[in-house]
């Protein structure tokens, strides 16, 4: 069995002293950080081709690769995140609520680190250097156990932040990866109650379904994304197509990549064509109902049940005909995952009544569902988005990763 004792030991003597580092320290460390995974990216480009080289020899999907892949475009705008953080408000210590009592008692709410936090991702890299900088701004120390296939790249990522952060005068455990890919490894950290104060997973449906069941620390629910794009009667055809070719195609292996796409039958004969011909540039597959069949032919997969409930993270789109908006509405209320829905209208009533009846983190009126992403929507790098129906929900920034204690200050007031 692993013994994930001493890291995490490591981890808690790091996050106390973090927790009181101020903001220019840790700004200092992440502008350390920036500088030198820039300086460096050759050595991790050099790094990163050994886990693309195996993970193409293993077959493995090229959404998937596409990933794991680093070049130095990527690696600059990692840097560049990191630099946007630096420019991030600090959250610690910002004040949320504050009154005095009739008895003369002032109580205030402040935002404090977490403490270590720890993350288990699959294949992305970049969440590497994304996660350490905001536990980092946040005065959590971070504990990360990325997957196999992305070992060789994490490794010299970490270290390189580890040496920047000690130059900054921080502890180099503030960051730690779990240099073992194994199944105990991960388990360990999930049980490490006392030790970890929050784990995040970032990865399918597999990988948080197990640190849900498996963890007896507390779990925030991240990243699983059976994203829909409702075409309403009203809406502008060619909007629709570029929305949608946008949210499947542009990256079709991150978790806001739509996956079903639902049409009202008296728009489908029109859409249909012109969504499928701007998706046959991509190779796109498409699964769909028997009424999309007829409309487009033989070269339709015909859909069935466990397609609705698909995140493909690959070039694969579900589509449906249904007869109006409430039957969109139902069916997107059956299977999402409660991250990114969106509807394509002209309709005011319509986008209303889309807003009001889902339930997902993020809700769209003609846009693409690729927005849903921390840099959008002006956090800064994120740590992940959150499905769960918590404090945290959607993409995931620094005030996400602190949490509140009170304040009371007294002159001698003692309760009756």
């Amino acid at each position: 069995m692993y013994d994930f004792t001493p890291t995490g030991l490591r981890a808690r003597e790091a996050a106390a002293i973090l927790s009181g580092a101020g903001t220019d320290k840790k700004n200092l460390a992440l502008s350390y950080i920036a500088e030198a995974l820039f300086e460096r990216r050759r050595d991790i480009i050099e790094k990163n081709r050994i886990d693309v080289k195996s993970a193409e020899a293993k077959n493995i999907k090229s959404s998937l690769v596409d990933r794991l892949y680093l070049n130095e475009k990527r690696i600059e705008g990692i840097a560049d995140g990191i630099k946007k953080v630096i420019a991030l408000q600090d959250p610690v210590g910002a004040i949320d609520s504050g009154e005095t009592r009739p008895n003369g008692l002032k109580i205030e709410k402040i935002r404090v680190p977490l403490g270590v936090i720890g993350i288990i991702y699959e294949s992305r890299p970049n969440v590497t250097a994304d996660a350490a900088a905001l536990c980092l701004k946040s005065g959590n120390a971070a504990v990360l156990r990325g997957g196999s296939d992305a070992l060789t790249t994490n490794m010299i990522i970490t270290e390189i932040m580890r040496s920047a952060i000690e130059k900054a005068g921080l502890p180099a455990d503030s960051v730690q990866l779990l240099e073992s890919a194994s199944r105990d490894a991960a388990t360990a950290m999930m049980k490490a109650r006392g030790l970890v104060d929050l784990l995040i997973p970032r990865g399918g449906a597999g990988l948080i379904k197990s640190c849900v069941e498996n963890a007896s620390i507390p779990v925030i629910e991240t990243g699983v994304g059976n994203c829909h794009i409702y075409i309403d009667s009203s809406a502008s055809v060619p909007m629709a197509v570029d929305i949608v070719d946008n949210a499947k195609t542009s990256r079709p292996g991150v978790c806001n990549a739509c996956e079903t796409v639902l049409v009202h039958k008296d728009i489908a004969e029109d859409v249909l064509p012109k969504l499928k011909k701007r998706l046959d540039l991509h190779n796109v597959e498409i699964r769909g109902c028997e009424l999309t069949k007829m409309i487009l032919g033989e070269s339709v997969v015909p859909a069935t049940e466990e397609d609705w409930a698909t995140e493909y993270l690959d070039y694969i789109l579900a589509v449906k005909v249904v007869d109006n908006i409430y039957d969109a509405i139902s069916h997107i209320q059956k299977y999402s995952t409660g991250h990114s829905e969106c509807i394509v209208t002209d309709s005011v009533a319509a986008a209303e009544e889309f807003k009001s009846k889902i339930d997902a983190a993020a809700v769209y009126v003609n846009a693409s569902t690729r927005f849903t992403d921390g840099y959008e929507m002006g956090l800064g790098a994120e740590i992940g988005i959150s499905t769960a129906k918590i404090h945290a929900r959607g993409p995931m920034g620094l005030r996400e990763l602190t949490t509140v204690k009170f304040l009371i200050t007294g002159n001698g007031q003692i309760r009756e």
